[in-house]
């Protein structure tokens, strides 16, 4: 990235220097050891980790926002704007679920209680085999 305009949705921020950005892995590298991908093969940890097969997936946000997220879950962080949470829940759900990765019953009774202010959400996602 060299120059452009790009809109950090979990703070409803527009960007024009890509200083300003970081890519987030929706849910983080380390979040995904912890759910699965720490048992994969190294050329599946890549292909994750560089994942743009779903542009739920790397998400470009300020730097600012996804360095206070750093490796926590859905449980532990959710963006500061209140109107980007269930997006970033739908994406967290998505992104989980297109890898086969486990959530534990902590993010899962968080994610339950922030659908119910979701509305008809709807999640899609291609799984990778």
């Amino acid at each position: 990235m060299t120059a452009g305009l790009w809109h950090s949705y979990y703070d409803d921020a527009q960007i024009t220097d890509p200083l300003g950005l970081d890519v987030d892995h929706m849910v983080p590298l380390a979040e995904a050891g912890d759910s699965g991908a720490s048992q994969w093969t190294a050329d599946r940890r890549e292909a994750y980790a560089n994942d743009l097969g779903a542009e739920r997936c790397l998400v470009a946000v300020t730097a600012k926002t996804n360095r206070s997220k750093a490796d926590q879950d859905s449980a532990e962080w959710l963006p500061p704007l209140a109107d980007a949470r269930c997006t970033y829940a739908a994406d967290w759900v998505a992104t989980k679920l297109r890898w086969q990765l486990t959530t534990d019953q902590t993010e899962q009774a968080a994610l339950r209680e922030l659908a119910e202010g979701c509305g008809n959400t709807t999640v899609e996602y291609e799984a990778v085999p």
